[in-house]
C-alpha cells in the first residue's frame, strides 16, 4: 500500500475534510460507506485515482451490518433459473474466501435434516440443487479442500452437527458448504482501511444535502459546518436511501429480520441448520452458529412502505414466524426466553412486477442521471466487489475519465492471510479470527496496561484492547461506533448496557491521549 497508511483516526478525518473544504478536487466522490461504497472507494483508489468517500453516519451503519453474515454461492439464484447470477456469486465467494479476505471468511457446513415434513420428492430435488451448487463451486475454481462437496449424511451425523434436530422420523440429512463472515461490519471496516491505505479520504459523519455530477454539499454533523466537495465523478452507493439522492431510481425495500439466540439454545451446534419454510417452494430459515456460541436465526422477507428508518426494527410477527419455523425441525424448540437480541436490515431491491419482495431480483443495477451522478442499487453482500467495479466503470465512462484496470480481485484487505499463516500468529484465536494478521498488534496494546486484556463486561468476550484499537485504527469516534459496529456487543441489549461504561471510558481515554 502507498501513502498515508491504513489507520482511520479522528485527527485524520479532520485534516482530510479540511483539505476538501479548502477546494481540493478528487477524481471520485463516493456517497455511502456500506460494503458497496467502501468497495467503490477501494477500487478507485487502487486504480490510482484520488478518492473521497463520505457517510452521514458511520462505516457499515446501514444494511451491510444486518446481513446473515453468509458469503454464499448463489444456490437460491440457481433454483430460480438465474444461472449467470448464481455463477457470479460463486466466483465472488471464491475471491473473498481465498484471496481478498480469507481471515474474515470461513467454510461453514450447513445441514438440511430430512424430517417427516420433507417428502422424498422434495429431498431429491434439494439434493439435485446441492449437486448443482457443487458444480458452481468447481466452475468458480474453489478447491474441494476449502469447500467440500455436498453429500447425504446419516441421522447420527445430523445430531453430531446439530444436536437439537428432532429425532422422531429423521431419515438423515443433506450437508452442503458455504462461506461465513466472522462479522459483516468487519469486512466494511477492512475495505475502508485498505482504501485509506491507497490514499482514499474516508469521512464519516458527513451528511450529503445536495448531490450533483461535480460533487456535493455536505454537513459535518460533529460541528454543524457545511462544506462543498468537488469531484470529477460521483457514485451514489447509499443503498435503501438511494432514491433520496437520485429520484429516477425506484426501489421496493424489503426487511430481513434475524433473532439472536443465547449460547446453548440449540445445544452445541457445529453446523448451520437449514429449514424449509412449510408450504413454500424456495424459502428457508437458517440457524447459524457464531464464534461466541450464539445462534443467528433468520431470515424474513417483508415489504417496507413509507420512509426508510435509520435503524429498522423487527416486527413481532417476524419474530413469531422465525421461532415457529425453527420449531418444525428442533426439539425442544427455543422460545422468546431464549432470544437475547434481534436485528433487521432493509434490502435495496429494484422495484418490479412481482407480488412478493421474495420474488424480486437480487441483481444489481447501475444508473447515471442526466446530471452525471452514477447510482448503484440492488445486489447482495457477496457480490459487492463486482457491484463496485461496475459502478465505478460507469461513473468514469460517463465523465470521460481514464478507466484504468480493476485490481480488487487480487487485492488482499488489511489483516488478510492464508489460513496456514493465520494459524502461526501469536495471539488469542478469537482475535485472530477478527483481526487476522493484526491480532498480535491488538493484543500488544495490553503490554503496558494489563487491564486492557480483560473483558469489558461480564459475559462479554471483547477486551479493552479491542476498544482502544477501534479508536486508534478503525475510525470509531464514539461509544455507539464501538458497541454497535466495531465489536457488535450491541446485538444483545443487556450486554450493551453492561459494556457501555467501558466504551465511554475508552472514548475519554483516546480523547485525552489525542489532546496531549
Amino acid at each position: 500500500m502507498t501513502g498515508t497508511g491504513t489507520a482511520l483516526t479522528a485527527a485524520r478525518r479532520r485534516r482530510e475534510l479540511a483539505e476538501l473544504a479548502a477546494g481540493a478536487r478528487v477524481d471520485v466522490l463516493v456517497v455511502g460507506l456500506g460494503v458497496t461504497g467502501a468497495g467503490v472507494a477501494l477500487d478507485a483508489a487502487s486504480r490510482g485515482l484520488t478518492v473521497a468517500a463520505v457517510d452521514a453516519h458511520d462505516l457499515a451503519f446501514g444494511t451491510s451490518r444486518w446481513s446473515s453474515k453468509l458469503v454464499h454461492g448463489g444456490l437460491r439464484y440457481l433454483a430460480g433459473g438465474h444461472v449467470g447470477l448464481a455463477y457470479e456469486s460463486a466466483v465472488e465467494r471464491d475471491i473473498l474466501l481465498r484471496r481478498v479476505a480469507p481471515h474474515l471468511v470461513n467454510p461453514l457446513p450447513s445441514v438440511l435434516p430430512l424430517t417427516p415434513l420433507i417428502s422424498g420428492g422434495r429431498a431429491a430435488l434439494t439434493r439435485a440443487g446441492f449437486a448443482a451448487g457443487d458444480a458452481l463451486r468447481a466452475a468458480a475454481g474453489t478447491p474441494a479442500r476449502r469447500l467440500p462437496r455436498s453429500r447425504r449424511i446419516a441421522p447420527a451425523e445430523v445430531h453430531r452437527l446439530v444436536p437439537a434436530v428432532r429425532r422422531d422420523g429423521l431419515r438423515g440429512g443433506l450437508i452442503g458448504w458455504d462461506g461465513q463472515l466472522i462479522d459483516d461490519a468487519r469486512l466494511v471496516v477492512a475495505l475502508a482501511r485498505t482504501a485509506a491505505g491507497h490514499g482514499a479520504r474516508i469521512l464519516t459523519r458527513c451528511r450529503v444535502t445536495e448531490l450533483h455530477g461535480g460533487g456535493a454539499t455536505v454537513t459535518d454533523t460533529l460541528t454543524g459546518e457545511e462544506h462543498r466537495l468537488n469531484a470529477r465523478a460521483v457514485v451514489n452507493a447509499t443503498g435503501v436511501w438511494a432514491e433520496q439522492l437520485d429520484p429516477a431510481v425506484r426501489l421496493r425495500p424489503s426487511r430481513g429480520t434475524h433473532l439472536v439466540l443465547r449460547p446453548g439454545a440449540l445445544g452445541t451446534q457445529i453446523a448451520g441448520l437449514t429449514i424449509p419454510v412449510p408450504d413454500e417452494t424456495n424459502r428457508f430459515v437458517f440457524a447459524l452458529p457464531q464464534q461466541d456460541g450464539r445462534i443467528y436465526l433468520g431470515l424474513t422477507d417483508e415489504p417496507v412502505d413509507g420512509p426508510v428508518p435509520d435503524v429498522p426494527e423487527p416486527s413481532p410477527a417476524e419474530r413469531g414466524f422465525l421461532l415457529d419455523v425453527l420449531a418444525t425441525a428442533v426439539y425442544p424448540a427455543p422460545s422468546e426466553a431464549d432470544v437475547i437480541g434481534a436485528f433487521a436490515g432493509l434490502r435495496p431491491l429494484l422495484a418490479g412486477a412481482a407480488d412478493s419482495t421474495a420474488d424480486l431480483s437480487r441483481r444489481h443495477a447501475v444508473h447515471t442521471s442526466p446530471g452525471g451522478v452514477t447510482t448503484i442499487v440492488g445486489g447482495k453482500l457477496t457480490t459487492y466487489r463486482r457491484m463496485a467495479r461496475d459502478a465505478l466503470d460507469a461513473a468514469l465512462t460517463a465523465r470521460g475519465l481514464p478507466m484504468g484496470r480493476c485490481r480488487t480481485a487480487r487485492l488482499p484487505l488489511v489483516g488478510a492471510a492464508p489460513p496456514e499463516r493465520l494459524a502461526r500468529i501469536s495471539a488469542p484465536p478469537r482475535l485472530v479470527a477478527r483481526y487476522g494478521t493484526e491480532a498480535a498488534a491488538v493484543a500488544a496494546l495490553a503490554a503496558d496496561d494489563p487491564s486492557l486484556a480483560e473483558p469489558v463486561a461480564a459475559g462479554v468476550a471483547v477486551t479493552g484492547a479491542e476498544l482502544l484499537w477501534s479508536l486508534r485504527e478503525e475510525g470509531a469516534l464514539d461509544e455507539d461506533d464501538l458497541l454497535d459496529r466495531r465489536t457488535r456487543i450491541g446485538l444483545a441489549p443487556a450486554d450493551r448496557e453492561r459494556a457501555l461504561p467501558a466504551a465511554r471510558a475508552a472514548v475519554a481515554r483516546a480523547a485525552a491521549t489525542a489532546g496531549q
